[in-house]
């Protein structure tokens, strides 16, 4: 039996809207009612797991998900850049933002850098690579981009050319050491008869 890890994004909230560095706010009003749209569109997993924020874990309960919070799955720790918009930054800082969106082990900002989140996203894999059946997580955007770059060894270079919108799923299947990618499907909206 090969083992499915279902990746889901959370739903907007404003840091997101205004193009900011996620700051630990809740999901818009916007973001709760699709994904209470979307909740019965997601096939029932054997765990739930989410990234310890809240955006992931009200978009859980809004999907009507309930499950662990997973340190491992935690966001990208952007250190004093939290709250500030990229805009922002650039302007105050530009050979910083460049710096770290172009040398992945740069962490300018005094957090956590693209490299240690890959690093940190592959351990997880690992561990989950060895179980069966299927594994939901309501995660932030860059822990999918994160497995992504390392389920199919690609450089973390890569990182910022993969775009998750807000709630959309991304799956990983595997058996025997190896991953295969289905990535970017909608959460669709159940017909009602």
């Amino acid at each position: 039996m090969s083992n499915r890890l279902t990746f889901v994004s959370p739903a907007t909230s404003p840091s997101l809207r205004r193009a900011r560095f996620y700051d630990g706010e809740s999901i818009d009003g916007i973001g709760v009612a699709r994904a209470r749209e979307a909740s019965g569109s997601l096939s029932v997993p054997g765990r739930v797991v989410m990234s310890p924020t809240a955006r992931c874990r009200e978009t859980a309960a809004a999907l009507g998900l309930s499950g662990a919070e997973t340190p491992e799955l935690g966001g990208l720790d952007v250190g004093r850049w939290r709250g500030r918009t990229l805009d922002a930054v650039a302007a105050a800082e530009p050979e910083a933002v460049t710096r770290w969106l172009t040398d992945p082990g740069s962490a300018p900002h005094g957090g956590e850098s693209v490299q240690a989140l890959c690093e940190r996203v592959a351990r997880w894999l690992e561990t989950a690579r060895d179980g069966e059946g299927r594994t939901l997580a309501v995660v932030e955007p860059e822990v999918v981009r994160a497995a992504i770059t390392e389920a199919l060894g690609m450089p973390a270079a890569v990182f910022w050319r993969l775009d998750v919108p807000p709630l959309t799923v991304t799956e990983l299947s595997g058996r025997s050491g190896r991953w295969n990618l289905r990535l970017g499907q909608p959460l669709a909206v159940p017909d009602v008869d």
